[in-house]
């Protein structure tokens, strides 16, 4: 058997998308190995969010040509989307596909010579269709991601993605709820959707769906116990949307709400499209209905032009809504967005700074979130062994705390109700009840 390797930078989409083409390449007869393994094609499905992004992906590829100079090399995602002729002129690669037409990806590896280069990079912004990649087999056994929406048509200043991925697609409710059902079939009790822009669902459609309606249809399949959704925007919980929500049983009470900044000025050069009041205003409308919701967010440090004062109202106000966690980024310019031309760049020293002290709250907030519930009785999802503690199984509950409880008490693939006993620094420990 042939053998095939793949290397994935970047978000869930782009796994998902990678197992995708795996599967294509097994129905095609090739044996799938570790990245570090001498195979006879590599796949490197790339990550251009930052310019570094778009390093690792080259440093991968002199790797992977090194590995096996013999072997092809497709270069696929959104770094091949953005620079399809930089891609190309890289010495060893020979194919490059951006963010459609990946399912012809085998296709292409047949044609191609070790010596040969071929570019199979269209107009993303004239693609209209989501490209249908379903997973069969995935391979962890609990929880499942599944793509559901492709494109963004947000055009934030700091952010590369509507160039790479195109216009919002959106993917056919069928095909959808169909794939849920064979992942039932397969185990699995927990469904991710996610999306390059989950919240858009259905606004290129005919049909009328909207996000909404795909969550009640996911709902209805039976033996799923929970559904999760990606990264959403904050506009999307209006009132309607959060009353239909509440009706759904199956929802995690866990939503990953892009703030990226708590100043209305910097939200305004960032062409988000709320205000922090607003912003503030749909977070009270979302613990009107789920109290104890785990809220969790992105915030970009260091955005051109932030100002002392600006970042301390985003500090006061991350503080202010409480989050249960908060990831941190200190801006990086990427090169073909409005924000890298932008002149009043922030010194790299000074983003550290905000960086070290915005991290230092959300560890403080974290502790505050996770402190409530223990001494409480919660349904966890156990996944695997834990790497860190051994004769444990870790799992997350609904609300995304993550739990530890001994092997002999619980199960993998397994909903138990466990005591939350003891705050640990990245777990709670967890006693069968």
């Amino acid at each position: 058997m042939k053998k095939v390797a793949f290397h994935t930078l970047g978000c869930k989409v782009n796994q998902y998308e990678t197992q995708a083409m795996g599967e294509i390449f097994e129905k095609e007869g090739y044996n799938i190995v570790p990245d570090s393994e001498i195979a006879d094609v590599y796949v490197i499905n790339t990550c251009t969010v930052t310019n570094v992004g778009d390093k690792k992906s080259r440093q991968f590829i002199r790797r992977a040509k090194r590995n096996n100079p013999e072997a092809i090399i497709a270069v696929v995602g959104c770094y091949a989307q953005t620079a399809p002729k930089e891609v190309l002129s890289i010495e060893g690669v020979n194919i490059v596909i951006g963010t459609n037409e990946r399912n012809k990806i085998v296709e292409a590896v047949k044609k191609c010579e070790v010596d040969e280069k071929i570019s199979l990079v269209d107009d993303i912004m004239k693609v209209k269709h989501f490209e249908e990649m379903s997973i069969a087999d995935v391979k962890d056994k609990t929880r499942a991601f599944l793509k559901i929406q492709e494109g963004c048509n947000q055009y934030c200043t700091y952010c590369i993605i509507p160039y790479a991925r195109g216009p919002i697609r959106s993917r056919g409710k069928l095909e959808i709820v169909e794939e849920v059902k064979g992942l039932v079939d397969k185990g699995f009790k927990e469904v991710v959707l996610t999306g390059i822009h989950v919240a858009s669902y259905g606004k290129d459609l005919d049909t009328g769906s909207t996000l909404i309606d795909i969550l009640k249809e996911v709902n209805k399949v039976k033996g799923l116990k929970r559904i999760r959704l990606s990264s959403l925007e904050p506009t999307l919980f209006t009132y309607e949307f959060l009353n239909e929500l509440s009706k759904l049983e199956k929802i995690c009470e866990h939503f990953h709400l892009s703030l990226q900044s708590g100043c209305n000025a910097t939200l305004k050069r960032m062409n988000r499209k709320y205000t922090a009041e607003e912003y503030k205003e749909i977070v009270n409308r979302i613990r009107t209905v789920y109290p104890e919701v785990a809220l969790t967010t992105d915030i970009i440090v260091g955005f051109p032009g932030e100002t002392d004062e600006e970042f301390n109202i985003t500090y006061n106000f991350v503080k202010e809504i409480g989050f249960s966690e908060i990831h941190v980024f200190k801006y990086s310019p990427r090169t073909g967005t409005p924000a890298a031309k932008y002149t009043n760049q922030v010194d790299g020293l000074i983003k550290h700074y905000r960086s070290e002290k915005l991290i230092e709250l959300g560890e403080q907030l974290k502790d505050n979130y996770r402190t409530m519930f223990i001494g409480r009785n919660k349904k966890v999802l156990f996944e695997a062994f834990s790497k860190d503690v051994t004769g444990y199984v870790e799992g997350y509950t609904d609300n995304y705390l993550k739990i530890l409880a001994p092997a002999n008490d619980v199960k993998e693939g397994e909903l138990d109700i466990v005591t939350l006993k003891e705050l640990r620094q990245d777990y709670i420990l967890g006693e069968k009840k």
